[in-house]
């Protein structure tokens, strides 16, 4: 998240201040939202809700079975693939060519960072069984983790201080665990990279 600038502090600051006036019929309004809003809550919960039994789409372990396993695991592949292409590219490159060019090799650990980000957003769009969605979780945090060291690596001011960025090594490890976890459950085999 970004830090709010002064005027942005100012517009902020504005919009709190009126508050302690607050325009007739507000609270009426407010008030309505919040009944209707349990009003739908307890309806939600009183219906009858119509589901596959468990064994049509997963097995007693919480895991994924049959076409849905393969379905899951081809949504998994397909973001895990154009992911792993990007950070080949982004990598490959500050390893290569843009090993002792600091402007570039920032450029690449940001591609890398937002290339990370972006799959962990698509992770967690797809509705994995609870025991994958547990792995799924874990590898969004630790990739998290991964990305957010990735952006203070392209902060580097130096050549030598990006060079001693070893941690981004360290945080694959994780993630590369959390794959393999994933990959397991949608039948897949491991991963040849992460």
């Amino acid at each position: 998240m970004q830090a709010a600038g002064p005027a942005a502090g100012g517009d902020y600051d504005a919009i709190m201040a009126r508050g302690d006036r607050a325009r007739p019929g507000a609270a009426a309004v407010a008030l309505g939202c919040a009944v209707l809003l349990s009003a739908g809550c307890a309806a939600a919960k009183s219906a009858p809700t119509a589901h596959r039994p468990a064994s049509a789409t997963t097995a007693a372990g919480g895991a994924a079975s049959g076409p849905a396993r393969r379905a899951l695991a081809a949504r998994y592949l397909a973001i895990a693939n154009a992911g792993n292409r990007w950070l080949d590219d982004a990598f490959g490159r500050l390893q290569r060519r843009d090993r002792n060019r600091l402007a570039a090799a920032e450029a690449d650990l940001r591609d890398a960072a937002a290339t990370e980000r972006l799959f962990d957003r698509r992770l967690l769009q797809i509705a994995f069984p609870p025991r994958t969605e547990q792995a799924a979780r874990l590898l969004y945090r630790v990739n998290q983790a991964r990305a957010a060291l990735t952006t203070a690596a392209a902060a580097s001011t130096s050549v030598r201080q990006l060079h001693a960025y070893q941690r981004l090594t360290a945080a694959n490890r994780p993630v590369e665990q959390a794959v393999k976890t994933i990959r397991r459950q949608l039948g897949l085999p491991p991963p040849s990279t992460s």
